[in-house]
């Protein structure tokens, strides 16, 4: 039951009461209108007034409690034409976008993940894009996410659900009807569970080699900013840094060619730099989107966390390309983020038993400390965003 609105005691419970029944007649009289073989005309109608409650966070409120009717509206968002599919699709998306709505979605239709999964990877379907959003949204939390790699690994045997997901996102022409970019963010939710990691690192089956150029994919930064974030969450795993970091990945290139600027560089610079990042294009334009320069930021960080790591992102002269990153940087978190990775390239060595960062056990009063810090922090860049004139909340 939702909580209360204004009012109290019995004129307060009565409101609510007459709220609830408005919101469970408008569903009754929706219902049969959405059904399936339901007259077109009518059935069009009622998908574009649900898709215009989705829009406002009543409107969901009041679907999230009529099952059925969500029920009806994922039937009519895999039915193909002449069925308003596009109208239910794009609702389940405003839906999926509110995750106190999740669980009500999964509860009205365990197979939801599932179902659009199929239309997904379907190359024919023409709202393919629509599904993937749903799917993007619902896997951010972790309890749908949970639900749609067990779908994945189900329904599919030896992973092909993630190789074929993976090879729609990696094809551009896979959907002609369909460009399929939110794949994208719905890769970077997955790869936040430890079997994915898994099967992207596979050394047998040369997954995340597939994904390095996407980091340059102009056309969408949703597809570019999801497949950073897949690779960011798979330097997690440090045990596959010196593979990542070696001849058969070389992702660091892929990672820092974005962070890289028109700026020339001395011949002796020149020389510590990987071949593609040597004698850029005078007008060669940074990574425009801020979040995803700072998760390109934070996965390079993931790959110094052991001694070998910070020796071949040194050797590899990340730090000239950081330099000049954080000369020009505007935002104030990524050009922080930038300085902590400054930081540790330029910084000392740990001493013996703590060369791997991500495994220091870090006592209770220093990690207060470093909480305190990273207020202190976040109190700073707040300030300078209101003295740039930036509005705050």
């Amino acid at each position: 039951m939702r909580g209360p609105g204004v009012g109290s005691g019995l004129s307060g419970e009565r409101g609510l009461l007459e709220q609830e029944a408005g919101a469970d007649t408008e569903a009754a009289e929706l219902l049969p209108f959405l059904v399936l073989g339901a007259r077109a005309d009518l059935q069009a109608a009622a998908a574009q007034h649900v898709l215009a409650l989705t829009g406002v966070g009543s409107g969901r409120t009041l679907l999230a409690g009529q099952p059925e009717l969500l029920r009806a509206l994922v039937d009519l968002a895999v039915a193909p034409a002449p069925a308003p599919s596009r109208d239910a699709s794009r609702a389940l998306v405003n839906l999926a976008a509110d995750p106190s709505v999740h669980w009500q979605l999964l509860a009205a239709d365990p197979e939801l993940p599932a179902r659009l999964l199929r239309c997904v990877l379907d190359p024919q379907w023409p709202w393919a894009e629509e599904a993937a959003a749903v799917l993007a949204n619902l896997s951010r939390e972790p309890a749908p996410c949970a639900a749609l790699m067990e779908k994945l690994m189900a329904a599919e045997p030896e992973r092909l659900g993630l190789e074929r997901l993976v090879n729609a996102l990696c094809t551009p022409s896979y959907n002609v009807a369909a460009p399929l970019h939110y794949l994208g963010p719905l890769l970077s939710n997955l790869s936040q569970q430890a079997e994915v990691r898994a099967f992207l690192l596979d050394p047998d089956r040369c997954v995340v080699q597939r994904l390095l150029p996407l980091t340059q994919y102009t056309d969408s930064s949703v597809r570019r900013g999801g497949v950073v974030g897949t690779l960011r969450n798979c330097c997690f795993e440090h045990r596959h840094h010196k593979w990542l970091l070696g001849a058969q990945v070389d992702i660091l290139p892929f990672l820092l060619l974005p962070l890289a600027g028109p700026e020339e560089f001395s011949e002796e610079e020149m020389d510590q730099l990987p071949v593609d990042l040597q004698y850029l294009s005078p007008d060669k334009q940074r990574e425009p989107d801020a979040d995803i320069r700072k998760m390109l930021i934070e996965a390079v960080m993931l790959l110094t966390a052991t001694a070998p790591g910070r020796k071949q992102v040194r050797d590899q002269g990340a730090y000239l390309i950081l330099r000049e990153l954080h000369s020009w940087e505007p935002e104030p978190d990524v050009r922080m983020a930038c300085e902590k990775l400054i930081q540790v390239l330029i910084g000392d060595e740990p001493e013996a038993g703590m060369e791997n960062l991500l495994e220091v056990q870090v006592p209770e009063d220093v990690e207060q400390q470093l909480q305190e810090l990273d207020q202190q922090e976040q109190q700073e860049l707040t300030q300078e965003l209101r003295s740039n004139g930036a509005p705050h909340t």
